[in-house]
């Protein structure tokens, strides 16, 4: 999903760093990044991420429905959303 979420946001011109990481090694980033994007798979884990990360780190559940396919532009259209929500 990281790649196809980079190779999208590069079409449309998007400057973002896009990385997977595992449950396991998110702790290493707790200062480093803004938003995390939590795949389905790993939903039992949000309300535990959401408390380990400040609140200047959105954390956000991916749906089903663009992480089944694959799809890194409804990806991204899901994270642009969640972004513009913070600035309403």
């Amino acid at each position: 999903m990281a790649a196809k979420m980079r190779y999208a946001a590069k079409q449309r011109g998007i400057d973002i760093s896009i990385t997977a990481r595992s449950e396991s090694e998110i702790s290493n980033y707790l200062g480093d990044v803004d938003v995390v994007m939590v795949g389905p798979h790993l939903g039992v884990y949000y309300d535990e991420l959401k408390e380990r990360f400040s609140e200047e780190t959105k954390i956000i559940l991916m749906d089903n429905d663009y992480f089944g396919k694959l799809d890194g532009n409804k990806a991204i259209d899901h994270l642009l959303s969640e972004l513009n929500k913070l600035h309403d």
